[in-house]
């Protein structure tokens, strides 16, 4: 689908190129450009290798992508180790802007988190945004890891937001891509598909 996502990444192995597309482009590679650098030695973060004024650069890094692992059946451990590592990030007042764990990377063994990827929208804020998120893009893409949730949230260790304000943020965050993609190409591809995930957000239940 034309537009469906932010950014072209490609790599050789040893270094990662992200292009960034869209609107905004020029703010978002700046800021993933500065909380790689601010993260460097606190978060699990890919080191940065060099940034010019449409792409940056990053050292490789092998791992497992997290969704792959949820797919492989191992939801419980996923989500448990999403929930500890994201308590981390929100001690450092950082709201990651689009966590889960699709831009997560695991070691096979033990299976711990190695990078935590895509920080384009990070940004001071309400850390409900990641953990809605988070629990949206479990819902959305992998509905039948639901019941698995629970470890997502008591590895973070805080009390649960409830479930209506859970809700409202990721309406909110829907809401927001849908503007994106609005301002990017009115009325394409991923106008429609962001308008009906909007939709379909606004009927769940807990």
């Amino acid at each position: 689908m034309r537009h469906g996502y932010t950014n072209s990444t490609f790599g050789d192995g040893a270094l990662v190129v992200k292009c960034y597309q869209g609107p905004d482009a020029a703010r978002r590679l700046r800021t993933e450009s500065r909380y790689l650098r601010r993260l460097r030695g606190r978060l699990p973060v890919p080191a940065l290798h060099q940034v010019t004024a449409t792409s940056l650069t990053t050292r490789f890094v092998p791992g497992l992508h997290g969704q792959d692992l949820l797919d492989a059946g191992h939801a419980a451990e996923v989500l448990a180790a999403c929930g500890g590592l994201l308590a981390r990030i929100h001690t450092l007042g950082i709201v990651h802007g689009d966590y889960g764990p699709q831009n997560l990377l695991f070691s096979p063994d033990p299976l711990e988190p190695v990078a935590i990827l895509d920080w384009e929208w990070a940004h001071p804020g309400d850390p409900v945004e990641d953990l809605a998120w988070c629990e949206w893009i479990i819902r959305t893409h992998h509905p039948t890891d639901i019941p698995h949730l629970p470890a997502f949230y008591t590895a973070y260790g805080a009390p649960q937001p409830s479930w209506e304000v859970r809700h409202a943020a990721m309406l909110t965050r829907c809401q927001d891509l849908l503007d994106f993609v609005s301002r990017w190409e009115p009325g394409g591809n991923a106008e429609k598909l962001w308008r009906k995930r909007t939709e379909t957000t606004s009927t769940w239940t807990p």
